[in-house]
């Protein structure tokens, strides 16, 4: 049952420009990202047909063989391109929790093919950011349905930092000219079938929370699901309802709120019995501008609530915490019967 603590909030009214929906729907986006730092959307306008399109060519490439599969590796843990072999890191590592390796393999892509002829794509701090994407050879629908999937969730991720401007009491635009050349990303997570039990303390992702601005997920709402931590530390699960996605922020965005908002710890369990069928997740991390400076915004902080953080550049938020994440050098192959 989805936990009422993860709101549902209806989007099309802001997308349609219904001011007073609107207002309604702002006062609950901050309620939301001040208590859980978690919401579910709907009224996205993103089509069904384009997410069934994008999870069947997913699972088409997954179902490969691990050879055929690691044609297309990661070229280096500091890209996020490519196939990602199963077990290769754990998120928990994050935390300076040591465990196993986490229970899944990976495809990443970034946003661009082809960038521009702009020294912004040039600079050698944009290279984790920009890299060249890999593309498989089979399936042949893996490459175009995972284009116009990320092509639709980057505009989507642009109209979410619009409401979130609100919410904080800006002007709808405040973030534009930070969010205008993106390094967001994208990585398509499997967990493949357990026909073993996990090893103790063994996770499909081991808690973490992401560094960005915001995620917005698409997945499966079966068992061994997404589960967030509350305040109170208790984990609760957080299963969409049909057709909407799940939305977190980062620790990015807890910084620029001045933790007005909060990054929340999330993992996703292994099902109950501890073994349990395939999941399939479309995870589009949504990033400022490299180069942004990200400190307090004018709206969260008062004289008795300076800001608590110096400012600092997405990229140097972004290297502080991908250093830390554990990458295992040799993975493995989920146990078999």
């Amino acid at each position: 049952m989805r936990d009422a603590r993860v709101p549902v909030i209806d989007m099309a009214p802001f997308l349609a420009g219904d001011a007073a929906a609107t207002r309604v729907a702002a006062r609950a986006v901050d309620a939301a990202c001040r208590e859980i730092g978690f919401l579910t959307i709907v009224g996205h306008g993103v089509p069904e047909t384009l997410i069934e399109e994008t999870r069947a060519a997913a699972l088409a490439f997954f179902r490969l063989s691990p050879e055929e599969k690691r044609r297309t590796p990661r070229p280096s843990h500091e890209s996020g391109r490519g196939y990602t072999v199963f077990g290769d890191q754990a998120l928990a590592y994050s935390l300076g929790v040591e465990t196993p390796p986490d229970l899944q393999e990976s495809f990443g892509i970034g946003p661009l093919d082809e960038p521009p002829n702009d020294p912004y794509y040039a600079a050698p701090e944009a290279w984790t950011f920009f890299a060249p994407n890999v593309w498989p050879e089979d399936p042949v629908e893996f490459r175009p349905a995972l284009g116009r999937y990320f092509a639709r969730i980057d505009v989507l991720s642009r109209r979410l930092m619009g409401l979130f401007a609100l919410a904080l009491g800006l002007d709808e635009r405040a973030f534009d000219d930070k969010i205008d050349r993106p390094a967001s990303s994208m990585r398509i997570i499997h967990y493949p079938p357990l026909l073993a039990p996990p090893r103790p303390g063994q996770l499909r992702a081991g808690a973490h929370s992401d560094y960005g601005s915001l995620t917005i997920l698409q997945t499966d709402g079966d068992s061994g699901c997404l589960q967030a931590r509350t305040r109170r530390g208790d984990w609760i699960d957080v299963i969409p309802p049909p057709g909407a996605f799940v939305v977190n922020l980062g620790d990015l965005m807890s910084r620029w709120t001045n933790d007005r908002w909060v990054s929340t710890l999330h993992r996703v369990a292994t099902p109950p019995d501890g073994r349990g069928g395939s999941r399939l997740s479309l995870v589009f991390f949504g990033q400022p501008n490299y180069d942004a400076t990200i400190e307090c915004l004018p709206t969260c902080r008062e004289p008795g609530n300076p800001p608590r953080y110096p400012p600092i550049s997405t990229v140097e938020l972004s290297r502080s915490k991908h250093m830390k994440v554990r990458h295992m050098d040799v993975g493995y192959e989920p146990p078999r019967s």
